[in-house]
């Protein structure tokens, strides 16, 4: 079977909610990932076989196939189909994982992973939310109500529950956030993300460009401290999580391209990773956000590696009991795990976030001279998917 290599990987500067980048479309948001991938790749626009792109809020702006109108609104020919996926905030990550298939296959040669979240222009939970006000129904069907009876499926019960089950206090997590911060500061200061983020314009959620680029996240604390995060109000009493320890609304995009051995002699150009395991599960969807655990253990196992094999590790800071725990449970070493910070400081634009964590991932072992790289993310309904690369 032929193997799946990153060519080239980029994202955009993360944005907080109706802030730099709130004025752009999220498809032309995308685009701009898609034209980037192409100019660092070298690669002509006509041989791109498809694009796969993650996106969870599916609506608005960003309904009927966000990845075909961001092809539409990129320099991609129109002979470039595209699809669009939902895995929950794992979309993109699911995307890259259908791309390497795709090329190990042999059925296609060159194809973009990429995922895109306009959190400012497409609200978090809009599909679900328009759909009630209209009257047309819940996504949870009478049998899955039998299944699973009087249970409330959200991500930030299923947080606290993470919290509670590996024993996590809030000084654990604060701790963890206020580390998430400084890791984040540290890398920007010192040019850590400048060779992964892709420039543009500041536009504001009224069109208006004032000229300045964008090119640093925007929701780094740089005043971030125990005290300022200690404050803040729990969201559930007797809990543990804050809107301080929780990943920051962001909008964002990011992609990668992914090619087997014909398309590298296309291009002519040499892999930055090779693509060495990927694996998704599903798990218990009232928990909900523990998932990354087992996938990762069964990952390992599967792929015939230790936790002490991996050089780096990404893992979405969707709220900060879940890297706490995972890092409880896995064994690995703190100090390889999102050592440039993450979603807490940096944002989490849910379908783009899976594409933005390999992007980061990748640079990461690139510019440290690690091998091995380990992402993974928890998921909404229980799911996890966990990417191995190896730096070429």
């Amino acid at each position: 079977m032929a193997e799946a290599y990153i060519v080239a990987a980029a994202r955009t500067a993360g944005g907080k909610r109706n802030g730099k980048l709130s004025g752009w479309h999220p498809a032309d948001l995308a685009a701009s990932v898609l034209d980037a991938l192409l100019a660092r790749s070298g690669c002509d626009p006509a041989l791109v076989e498809d694009v796969i792109m993650g996106c969870v809020g599916q609506a608005g702006e960003q309904a009927t196939n966000i990845a075909r109108n961001a092809v539409l609104s990129s320099s991609l020919p129109e002979s470039v189909p595209a699809t669009s996926v939902d895995r929950q905030c794992g979309s993109s990550q699911q995307a890259l994982h259908f791309a390497a298939q795709a090329v190990m296959s042999g059925s296609m040669d060159i194809v973009i992973a990429a995922g895109v979240e306009s959190m400012s222009r497409v609200p978090m939970g809009l599909p679900t939310t328009l759909a009630l006000k209209a009257e047309m129904g819940f996504y949870v069907s009478p049998k899955m109500q039998k299944r699973y009876p009087g249970v409330q499926f959200s991500q930030f019960i299923g947080a606290e529950m993470v919290a509670r089950k590996y024993g996590l206090s809030r000084d654990q997590v604060d701790a963890y956030a206020l580390q998430s911060h400084q890791r984040a500061i540290a890398a920007t200061r010192n040019g850590a993300f400048a060779a992964e983020i892709l420039p543009l314009a500041v536009r504001m959620n009224d069109a208006t460009e004032t000229g300045e680029l964008h090119t640093a996240d925007e929701g780094i604390r740089f005043d971030a401290s125990a005290v300022s995060i200690g404050g803040v109000k729990l969201l559930q009493e007797g809990g543990v999580c804050t809107a301080a320890n929780a990943s920051q609304i962001c909008d964002g995009a990011a992609g990668l391209m992914v090619v087997n051995e014909r398309g590298l002699k296309t291009l002519g150009v040499k892999p930055l990773a090779r693509v060495h395991h990927m694996t998704v599960i599903g798990g218990d969807p009232v928990i909900m956000l523990e998932a990354p655990i087992p996938a990762t253990k069964r990952a390992l196992q599967k792929a015939g590696m230790t936790v002490n094999d991996i050089d780096l590790f990404e893992v979405n800071e969707a709220f900060a009991s879940i890297p706490v725990a995972w890092l409880q449970s896995t064994g690995a070493d703190p100090a390889r795990l999102n050592v440039n910070g993450g979603a807490i400081a940096l944002g989490h634009p849910l379908g783009g976030s899976g594409a933005k964590l390999m992007t980061t991932l990748l640079h990461g072992l690139m510019a440290r001279g690690g091998r091995y790289g380990l992402q993974t993310m928890c998921e909404g309904g229980g799911l996890a998917n966990v990417t191995v690369i190896e730096r070429l």
